[in-house]
């Protein structure tokens, strides 16, 4: 599977809470980052989770989020960042408006 964001991209995870096994922080969802790059291309881990052979591999995006992205009512967020490892089925693309 090629994958579909290049890096740079601005993604958003879904704000998806599915019952059951999942891989992605809830801290994340609903939140936007930037693809710094694609780490690999792993088998799906909530396929794996139920015993499945989480084939195909999916790619892993490697996300930098700002600090104030995450949390946004934090007072002092300062110019920090999160970088988190997320499966391309939880990302979406972000509609850049001008």
């Amino acid at each position: 599977m090629s994958a579909r964001f290049a890096e740079g991209a601005r993604v958003r995870v879904k704000a998806l809470y599915p019952p059951g096994h999942c891989r992605t922080p809830y801290y994340t969802r609903g939140r936007c980052g930037t693809v710094l790059h694609v780490v690999d291309h792993q088998p799906d881990p909530e396929e794996l989770a139920y015993g499945r052979h989480g084939l195909p591999k999916l790619p892993v995006y490697r996300v930098r989020f700002a600090l104030s992205e995450l949390w946004p009512g934090d007072p002092d967020p300062g110019q920090g960042a999160v970088v988190v490892d997320l499966f391309e089925p939880w990302l979406e693309p972000v509609e850049e408006t001008r």
